[in-house]
């Protein structure tokens, strides 16, 4: 990392930019929203997607126009858009000027389902892998772009998005305008032990969710990590998108498994998905120090690999896990990331 680089990595607090009080975003514009289901480019398969936007707004540019994508797992809309001390994410950045959206890829979320998911795991190979999810993306994109007549867009992924969306990027340079990648994925060290052949999907329960999320979390942090209320209202809004899986005993939520399929045959094998010197948008990598799912060293060997992306910046916040937007500490990254559109 060369010194100008190396300006622009920043080590956040827990507390250093969490001080925006809600009583402030009180005083924010009304919100509109709406709900679509987009045709994907294969015959039966319809992806969902939300639009929230100052209500009334009618001018819409590049640079204020962001789309969110969701992780491995978990749907974009119980991620993004959940009402936690009166406001999600997506109103957050909304009530700032911005036309935000959230998308679902197949089997995740609102979106259809893919045929294999009703059928037993393992009858099929896993679904979903990257190209597909990269096909989704490419589907929606032009679908907004059109929408509203603007050329590009900022893209916001998590996790496994975080992944999808600099594949997309680095093969469509022209329709993005800024890259925020939040928790992102790269070259895992050491590389895990190899696992037997999965099925065309997984299913989770809520108290598998949890102890993921615990994971690497001090002890003496556990207890005031999430705010009394906030898991429960997140699990109950992602365990209801999927009705098949509210039927098992526990309930479960069923997610596709292409992309552990491609983290086994490329992060876990040392190979990059994608080159990330294709990217030429600004870029935001962005994470929290409790992370074990995307652990800081992954942002900071993806950082210097990013030679073509002007104004690239890395954030690492204090005290938060890979679900940090979730946590007492959300509005650091709220915060730093909006510092970031901003600019």
């Amino acid at each position: 990392m060369n010194r100008r680089d190396a300006l622009k990595l920043s080590i956040l607090t827990g507390a250093g930019v969490a001080a925006t009080s809600v009583s402030g975003f009180a005083k924010a514009p009304k919100i509109a929203m709406e709900e679509m289901m987009v045709p994907s480019s294969d015959p039966g398969i319809k992806l969902y997607v939300r639009n929230k936007r100052p209500a009334g707004m009618k001018a819409f540019r590049p640079d204020r126009t962001v789309l969110f994508l969701h992780g491995a797992t978990y749907g974009s809309s119980s991620s993004f858009d959940l009402m936690l001390d009166g406001f999600s994410w997506m109103d957050y950045i909304a009530s700032r000027g911005y036309d935000v959206w959230l998308l679902d890829l197949r089997g995740y979320g609102k979106s259809t389902p893919p045929k294999e998911m009703s059928e037993k795991p393992e009858a099929n190979p896993p679904i979903a892998r990257a190209d597909t999810a990269i096909k989704d993306i490419g589907v929606v994109v032009d679908f907004i772009l059109a929408h509203r007549k603007i050329p590009r867009l900022d893209l916001l992924g998590w996790s496994a998005g975080a992944f999808w969306l600099p594949a997309y990027a680095a093969e469509h340079p022209a329709k993005v305008e800024r890259l925020v990648l939040y928790a992102p994925i790269w070259i895992r060290q050491p590389a895990p032990p190899a696992s037997g052949p999965l099925g065309a999907y997984r299913t989770v329960t809520r108290d598998q969710a949890f102890q993921r999320w615990m994971t690497g979390v001090p002890d003496n942090k556990k207890s005031s990590l999430i705010p009394n209320g906030w898991f429960d209202r997140w699990a109950d809004a992602t365990w209801a998108a999927d009705t098949e899986g509210a039927k098992a005993n526990p309930p479960v939520i069923r997610a596709p498994n292409g992309v552990l399929q491609d983290a086994a045959e490329y992060w876990s094998a040392g190979k990059p998905y994608y080159d990330p010197a294709k990217i030429t948008a600004p870029t935001l990598l962005i994470g929290a120090e409790w992370d074990r799912d995307a652990p800081p060293y992954m942002a900071q060997a993806l950082f210097p690999l990013l030679i073509n992306s002007p104004g690239k910046r890395y954030v690492q916040l204090a005290e938060g896990t890979h679900t940090i937007m979730m946590e007492k500490n959300r509005l650091s990254l709220f915060e730093a990331v909006q510092a970031f559109l901003d600019k």
